[in-house]
């Protein structure tokens, strides 16, 4: 299941041999003689531009450079996360509670860094490997790719600040990087081991060891930001999910789906976005905000992808809520449109929309710059649902889309409410 922010670059990697791919930059499997630094400048050296491909991560980030190996037997692998719950007697927790305490670390750190610093929101420069030239060109190719694969998000960012656009191409390029590798040509070929190598790949990055180029732009950007590594880990679980688990009995097991691949994005953001200066509402409520507008957009996904997702035996609704509206998996693989279909589907979309409006109400509590992009990727995004309705329902058959000329009428619309401040005297969040 793709996530709801998910597009994709990948530099063509030189290391093609199974397990080559982290054990070359791990900190016991050093090339003698030669530092992590000096491996990562070499490898931007000799990236030249003709060498990066804008098609696919699979073109140059083979699923054998993360360990994966080649398995057919279908068998299943256990989650490992703090936020599963366990058998012990954590089930009695829901998935919003357990996603909401993530929520509440996000935002205490984002209130830490600003009585720690005069500068909203960014840290202190940390220098990187590298000169910053080759810095400049990874942010560049972070750019190249949001360009290229989300052209309407793209001309939002050039409203923000050099230093808040770039960052968020950095995080945009790895969520789909991640995506990729369950998602992409090579998905078939993608283990848990494969996963997990990713997984320490992105404690490198963090810990200011970025293997390619690319990386290095998110490992600069975290190291100016006060983003928080929970956030992608969780987001590579949700990929170790799609692995493993094609139906989710209740909405509490698909929220906390639509948290890994989709909330997260939010919760990586917030920070970047900023939040404007006279804005009155708390910061747990504007992460709030921002993980609704993820769980929104997928679930959106979800039943827009309805058919496609069927055709590759994965069924992202909730099996409790199919069985109560007299639906089945068998309805579904055959592409029924009935009546209780379409019944099911308007409070499918109508828990969406919920979602959306609790999104709406936090993006004028962002910084000015940051508006438009977010609020014209969230009306676009509503109005899918609306192209649901007016498809009846047909998942089979016909491909719910916003059509260009709708698109075009939006960016106006989104681009005027995005000049409307935060209240000055009241937020319309709730305060907590």
């Amino acid at each position: 299941m793709s996530v709801a922010l998910l597009w994709v670059v990948s530099p063509n990697s030189e290391v093609s041999n199974g397990t080559g791919f982290l054990d070359s930059v791990r900190e016991g499997n050093r090339v003698p003689g030669r530092d992590r630094n000096s491996m990562w400048k070499e490898r931007i050296k000799k990236g030249g531009r003709q060498r990066w491909n804008f098609g696919s991560l699979n073109a140059g980030l083979r699923y054998s450079d993360l360990g994966g190996s080649r398995t057919g037997n279908g068998s299943s692998f256990a989650v490992q996360s703090s936020l599963v719950a366990s058998p012990a007697g954590e089930m009695a927790v829901s998935s919003e509670k357990k996603v909401y305490d993530v929520v509440l670390k996000q935002a205490a750190l984002v209130k830490r860094q600003l009585r720690s610093t005069d500068d909203l929101e960014v840290k202190p420069d940390i220098v990187l490997p590298g000169n910053l030239g080759l810095l400049s060109e990874a942010y560049d190719r972070c750019g190249e790719v949001c360009a290229e694969y989300a052209k309407t998000f793209y001309l939002g960012t050039l409203l923000m600040t050099p230093d808040r656009r770039r960052a968020i191409w950095a995080i945009y390029v790895w969520c789909r990087r991640n995506d990729e590798l369950v998602d992409g040509p090579n998905a078939s070929h993608i283990t848990p081991q494969a996963l997990d190598r990713w997984e320490a790949r992105l404690e490198d990055i963090f810990s200011g060891r970025p293997f390619d180029m690319l990386d290095a732009a998110l490992s600069d950007t975290v190291s100016r930001f006060p983003v928080d590594i929970q956030p992608f880990r969780d987001m590579v679980e949700g990929m170790r999910m799609d692995l493993w688990k094609s139906r989710y009995m209740n909405f509490d097991e698909l929220y906390l789906y639509c948290y890994y691949v989709a909330g997260t994005v939010g919760l990586m953001s917030v920070p970047i976005m900023g939040i404007a200066p006279e804005s009155k509402a708390t910061t747990e409520s504007v992460y709030n905000a921002a993980l609704a507008l993820g769980i929104a957009n997928q679930l959106t996904n979800i039943l827009r992808d309805v058919g496609e997702d069927a055709r590759r035996g994965r069924i992202y609704l909730p099996q409790d809520e199919l069985a109560q509206a007299g639906l089945s998996g068998e309805d579904i693989f055959a592409g029924r449109v009935t009546d209780k279909w379409r019944i099911f589907m308007k409070k499918q979309i109508q828990r969406a929309r919920k979602f959306f409006d609790q999104a709406e109400k936090g993006v004028a509590e962002l910084s000015s710059a940051s508006r438009w992009p977010v609020l014209a990727s969230l009306l676009l995004y509503r109005r899918i649902l609306d192209e649901i309705e007016a498809n009846d329902y047909d998942y089979f058959t016909r491909r719910a889309y916003v059509s260009k000329p709708k698109k075009l009428l939006t960016l106006p619309i989104a681009y005027a409410r995005s000049l409307v401040p935060p209240k000055l005297t009241s937020s319309s969040l709730a305060k907590t």
